[in-house]
């Protein structure tokens, strides 16, 4: 019984890393999904299988081998040569990701109070800040603690807007703009952006994996939280469609699902849009300092002040801009490690040594 409870602790604290980056403005559903029209559904069933899979497996790769970051399963994935080239090129994206979230946060304090964006920024780096010195332990806790909101919130903006739609579903293909996707493929959008979703989580899943007590906790722990997030995934690209129109021209198109119920009620998605933003910035920025550095040493909290100042510079491009710049690349870093996580299971399933 403990260890089911471990297991949906472990799925809440993955889905509140996932989520933050994977759709809590909407802009990403939008970019790799939504803008494909009633193609989406094909594209949110074909990412859903490849996240299911390399989730599982990224955690029971963590516990195998205890990790404390994420060289150890690439070395084991790809070699010591190439791995440790792929280690570099995942850090660097993995810290870009994190830069895009506090643009996000900028944009969505910005979008919800009229705050400008660079105080918003700072005011996020500052809680990042302060949780990134807790313990590992508290940390998890604390990501976990916002996902039961957010499943709460998304259930309803989503469900309202598909039962009171903008637009009907005769037309939801030519209010489609295909030119925002990065390639014009859903299927392959759909490969890339479970890419992201797995470059994401990588990190911070396998560290977690290696956290847990059991076997069974990482790898149930990892298919709950894929499971969660990928019907969260299903809903609110339905919703998004259903106000696609006005979705097109905005940053934070879920506010406008929100605010499509009551004002209010957008206010307060606001809010949990930033605190899933939040934690995904944490969970990023615990990886990737973790990579290069002991966690909680001096070496470690120099590291966090620099990476979250420079960070916050990076932030003036704009959100948009370095959503559509990032995400597909670190998506392509994302199926090749999908790619590795998959080749190792097959070489399992022929060996008596368990390989994950």
């Amino acid at each position: 019984m403990q260890a089911q409870k471990d297991a949906i602790k472990f799925a809440f604290a993955y889905t509140g890393i996932v989520v933050g980056a994977g759709f809590s403005t909407g802009q990403e559903v939008l970019q790799f999904f939504s803008s494909f029209g009633l193609w989406s559904f094909a594209g949110v069933a074909v990412a859903a299988i490849c996240v299911l899979f390399m989730s599982r497996q990224t955690a029971k790769l963590g516990y195998r081998y205890d990790v404390v970051s994420h060289e150890v399963p690439l070395h084991k994935l790809f070699g010591k040569t190439a791995g440790t080239l792929i280690d570099y090129i995942f850090a660097f994206f993995m810290y870009g990701i994190a830069v895009i979230m506090i643009a996000g946060s900028g944009s969505a304090f910005e979008e919800s109070f009229g705050i400008q964006p660079w105080v918003g920024s700072i005011v996020l780096l500052f809680l990042v800040f302060f949780t990134l010195l807790m313990d590992f332990n508290k940390i998890v806790s604390i990501l976990g603690s916002v996902t039961p909101f957010l499943i709460i919130a998304v259930l309803i903006i989503s469900l309202v807007n598909i039962f009171n739609p903008d637009v009907v579903l005769s037309e939801i293909n030519q209010t489609a703009n295909i030119s925002q996707t990065p390639t014009g493929l859903w299927w392959f959008d759909a490969i890339t952006y479970s890419g992201v979703v797995i470059g994401v989580a990588f990190s911070f899943l396998s560290i977690m994996g290696s956290d847990a007590d059991k076997h069974f906790i990482a790898r149930r722990g990892a298919v709950y939280g894929g499971i969660i997030f990928m019907i969260m995934l299903f809903l609110l690209n339905a919703g998004m469609l259903a106000v696609l129109d006005e979705a097109n021209h905005v940053a934070l198109p879920t506010l406008v699902m929100a605010n499509a119920i009551h004002p209010v009620f957008g206010t307060i998605f606001s809010i949990i849009i930033i605190l899933l933003i939040y934690n995904t910035v944490v969970g990023l920025m615990y990886a990737f300092l973790a990579r290069f550095t002991q966690p909680y040493s001096k070496k470690y909290k120099v590291w966090l002040v620099i990476a979250l100042i420079v960070g916050y510079v990076l932030t003036f491009v704009g959100f948009v801009d370095l959503v559509n710049f990032f995400y597909p690349i670190f998506g392509y870093v994302g199926v090749l490690i999908g790619i590795g996580l998959l080749i190792r299971w097959l070489m399992n399933k022929k060996t008596s040594k368990k390989l994950l």
